[in-house]
């Protein structure tokens, strides 16, 4: 599956178009890591803001949007990292097939 999609070198895809939730388990799956509801509720967050906003919250904004909609422990910086452990902001953009943030190059 993930042959067939544009991806640049970091893995994210190039057209957000290709995106559905088996190609967020896949990509999440060929790193090392299995989606919960938890995960989800992050990514789904991440693509409402795009989709609002037209483009990601920055590192510093990640945590505090994520505090302001889905309260402060979900906000927070150890509870992010225990779903997405080698860097939210750039899995959860990753898994929810937005482009990688400028902050993660």
């Amino acid at each position: 599956m993930l042959q067939q999609l544009e991806r640049d070198e970091y893995g994210f895809l190039r057209n957000r178009q290709q995106w559905n939730k088996a190609v967020a388990e896949a990509l999440a799956s060929e790193d090392g890591l299995a989606l919960t509801v938890s995960h989800w509720e992050i990514i789904d967050f991440m693509r409402a803001y795009y989709d609002e906003f037209n483009h990601q919250p920055n590192a510093r904004l990640f945590g505090q949007a994520i505090k302001k909609k889905l309260g402060a422990e979900k906000g927070a910086s150890i509870y992010l990292y225990q779903l997405f452990p080698d860097g939210p902001l750039k899995y959860a953009n990753k898994y929810a097939g937005l482009p990688i943030p400028p902050s993660c190059i």
